[in-house]
């Protein structure tokens, strides 16, 4: 399983196995993944400062047991004193909001990354290392899992926006998370692409980067703004347009997340199906990359942390939880990292718009639920069905 995890870049390969407890080399990797990775990347600097790195971590080691990694490398267990993330963020969303709270707390960390399905099966399953906090995955993701999360609600509950509330006590939202279109506009010209319709002009045809929603919980949002958007309202009369999408994808789908917002950012495709965060610090970076919010309708879900059943640091899991919720940690997530606050004291940066000014629609979260799986399946079916594929294998490229 471990083999499975992370993106195919040397950078989120050290990210998914090495821990994060050397501030020192966390603080290079970040910086190394926020300014050099882009920029630096085609010389092979990148490649020698990763590389390095690998070498610096296997010389200090972490204290905790050794276990087998991917590919047959030694991979380090926590400490019993770290508290152990499942997280499906992007690295450089994770390093700084985990180095700050580090510092504040004095309590260690121990981050394991992964797809969103992914992790939750490994808390299900009770996988090492044991899950102390689940920070991530939209609610839709999550919620039909909740029996596997403690009861807590955070103290930063009052300042939450009431849309957002942690109504079943143990979802605990985090930030706001529109689905958005990705567009590179050196791909793709003067061809006009405002929403979902216009996925199926034959000019994009297998230039559509979209994750697989069974692993993706951004892919799913995907999946259910789609049905809902396409469906006037009513999911089930989405699945035509979904099937004529499918064929538009022409046998291609991702594995990650990750790998739909650098695709576009990187050329690779001309448009992509992601989250607005994974597409906003391209936008923020003058890339040749735009934000389309579906004329049909956007659909904007939170991401959750939880607290995982049996964790034996509560005490510190509660920390953390109200840490992120925090005022200050908010207000940088906003400001610096591309992602809306839930609170009702921390405002949008303003290269982001407002959304009183997109074409906003609601799913029914009662559905959604109860049809997760079913959904996903028929997802599935369709898109084996365009590719010509005889089997259920893992897509990929």
């Amino acid at each position: 399983m471990l083999a499975h995890r992370g993106s195919a870049s040397l950078f989120d390969f050290i990210g998914n196995f090495v821990p994060y407890k050397i501030k020192m080399l966390r603080r290079i990797l970040f910086y190394a993944g926020n300014s050099m990775k882009r920029h630096l990347f085609q010389t092979g600097i990148f490649l020698i400062l990763t590389a390095g790195a690998v070498l610096f971590l296997a010389s200090c080691g972490r204290g905790g047991d050794p276990g087998k990694g991917p590919y047959g490398a030694v991979a380090v267990l926590p400490s019993d004193n770290e508290l152990v993330i499942y997280c499906p963020h992007p690295l450089d969303f994770i390093n700084p909001i985990v180095s700050e709270f580090e510092e504040q707390t004095g309590i260690p960390v121990y981050v394991q990354t992964g797809g969103t399905g992914e992790l939750l099966a490994m808390v299900e399953e009770h996988e090492e290392p044991a899950c102390d906090i689940f920070w991530g995955g939209s609610l839709s993701s999550n919620l039909p899992k909740k029996e596997l999360f403690e009861q807590y609600i955070s103290e930063n509950e009052p300042m939450v926006q009431e849309e957002f509330k942690n109504t079943e006590g143990s979802m605990t939202r985090f930030t706001d998370i529109p689905s958005v279109i990705m567009v590179n506009t050196n791909l793709t010209g003067g061809l006009v692409i405002e929403g979902y319709e216009d996925l199926l002009k034959p000019e994009l045809k297998g230039k559509i980067a979209m994750c697989n929603p069974s692993t993706s919980s951004s892919a799913y949002e995907h999946l259910i703004n789609m049905l809902y958007a396409m469906g006037g309202g009513e999911p089930e009369k989405g699945w035509d347009y979904v099937e004529a999408f499918c064929e538009n994808l022409d046998g291609t789908l991702l594995k990650s997340s990750s790998e739909v917002y650098q695709g576009v950012a990187r050329g690779r495709f001309a448009v992509g199906l992601t989250f607005e965060e994974g597409a906003a610090r391209y936008v923020e970076e003058d890339g040749p990359v735009r934000l389309v919010y579906m004329k049909e309708g956007v659909i904007s879900k939170p991401d959750v942390v939880c607290i995982a059943k049996g964790t034996g640091h509560m005490e510190e899991a509660k920390e953390f939880v109200d840490f992120v919720t925090g005022r200050d940690a908010q207000a940088m997530i906003a400001s610096t990292l591309n992602r809306r606050s839930v609170r009702v004291d921390v405002k949008e940066a303003e290269y982001l718009p407002a959304k009183d000014s997109i074409h906003m629609i609601y799913d029914e979260e009662t559905v959604v639920n109860q049809n997760k799986k079913e959904w996903q399946r028929h997802f599935m079916d369709l898109f084996i069905k365009a590719s010509g594929r005889e089997d259920r294998e893992e897509p990929g490229e």
